[in-house]
């Protein structure tokens, strides 16, 4: 990779740890929310969802601003603003006034993850993107570890509010960082889907079942992902007694593991040229497997053990829902596509964690954990009929592109027409 993509892959990944630590920190500290706040089950999921309910929502439109308005600016005030109401989530002083906060948290965080892989992809060659892209992701497991280790330390010594003031300043470093050393863009080549206008290309790429599939992809590794790392925490210290500091040694492995799995997921996504399928199929079928035997588990070295396999396995399907879009799409649009792909993502987030919840409280965890696997079952499906590679994903989008064209060419006569009295 270029020097410019390696220095902004080191800049993003900063900020994607700094992410992850100010989101999933509360997994850890909401346990003894419930206990301050007097929350059963189904509101402290609610707490996690109601993030992903905002940040879902704000995708799509974080994606066209970033194509908009640039993706450093976008991704720059996304991360103030989260910085800012992760302070404040330290005074909330009831359930009302803590959903409110959790929601205005996930609407401006939502704003980030579109803005960073246009960011990327504008500073990497098409054919190093899902690598590059892989490795800012691996921070995300870097972040949930750091979250549990901050957690561990913090929450029995000074409580989770001052947690949560502490954590706040972690963003302001980063934009100092991204300031001094964030490179330009780098010269892109250009990629035309069809021989179409760039608007009826992109209107047509946007709303294509393609781009679906590959989000459809998405939801189903974080409906996996988020209804078991926002409970794994809470179901180790309520069922088998272990202490919020031995949940966090426990973190370690697991989400390394994790950071290994996308990272490889990546490159074998680079080196196949993507043909998502190959990846997806086989590591969400395990997944779904492990996710039967993990509460059965009463061995808590087991359980960790079993987890760290389950995370690196699943880990390995996140960057195989972006691989083709990254490769077949022009800069100026990558924003807007990856929103929504992000948003099936996030859509999970938002159903996962209330769905665990709301099951644990009206079954049992066993019956929770065996509900996640409907995530690994939606991704293989969507994985086995998506476009395998770019020409592949170009071929499939092509003849929507060339449907729409005499819309956009009859409106465009019509303005003609008006503006010239004929």
């Amino acid at each position: 990779m270029p020097r410019t993509t390696r220095i902004t892959v080191m800049l993003l990944f900063a900020a994607w740890v700094v992410d992850y630590i100010d989101r999933t920190v509360i997994n850890f500290a909401l346990s003894r929310i419930g206990e301050d706040l007097h929350l059963d089950h189904t509101q402290q999921g609610l707490l996690i969802s109601t993030f992903f309910v905002a940040y879902a929502a704000v995708q799509l439109p974080a994606g066209l601003l970033a194509d908009r308005y640039g993706a450093m600016r976008m991704a720059v005030i996304g991360l103030f603003a989260w910085s800012i109401f992760t302070g404040l989530t330290a005074i909330a002083w009831s359930f009302t006034v803590m959903l409110a906060m959790r929601f205005l948290f996930g609407l401006v965080q939502g704003v980030f993850p579109a803005a960073a892989i246009k960011a990327l992809a504008e500073r990497s060659h098409p054919e190093h993107r899902t690598t590059a892209t892989g490795w800012t992701n691996a921070s995300n497991a870097v972040g949930i570890l750091l979250a549990a280790v901050i957690a561990g330390i913090l929450i029995p010594t000074v409580g989770w509010r001052i947690m949560f003031a502490v954590i706040s300043i972690l963003g302001v470093a980063v934009i100092l960082a991204w300031k001094r050393w964030m490179p330009d863009p780098l010269p892109q080549p250009e990629i035309q889907v069809a021989d179409a206008p760039p608007a009826a290309e992109r209107r047509a790429v946007l709303r294509s079942p393609a781009l679906l599939g590959f989000a459809v992809i998405f939801f189903g590794y974080d409906a996996l992902i988020w209804g078991v790392t926002a409970w794994t925490p809470t179901f180790l210290q309520e069922e088998r007694g272990i202490t919020v500091a031995m949940v966090a040694v426990a973190a370690a492995p697991s989400t390394l593991a994790a950071a290994v799995g996308v990272v490889l997921g990546a490159r074998l996504s680079d080196r196949l040229g993507g043909h998502p399928r190959i990846i997806v199929i086989p590591s969400m079928a395990a997944t779904a497997v492990l996710l039967f035997a993990l509460p059965r588990v009463d061995a808590f070295p087991l359980f960790v053990i079993l987890g760290t396999t389950m995370t690196f396995i699943a880990g390995l399907t996140l960057m195989p829902a972006f691989s083709v879009p990254l490769r077949a799409l022009p800069t100026t649009y990558i924003g807007a596509a990856s929103g929504i792909i992000l948003f099936g993502g996030q859509l999970a987030g938002v159903l996962s964690p209330l769905a665990f919840g709301a099951i644990t409280d009206h079954a049992s965890y066993t019956r929770a954990f065996e509900l996640m696997a409907v995530g690994p079952l939606l991704a293989i499906i969507a994985a086995a009929l998506v476009p395998q590679t770019a020409e592949a994903f170009h071929a499939s989008v092509a003849p929507r592109i060339k449907a729409a064209l005499p819309a956009i060419e009859g409106s465009s006569n019509d303005s003609r027409d008006m503006s010239t009295g004929r």
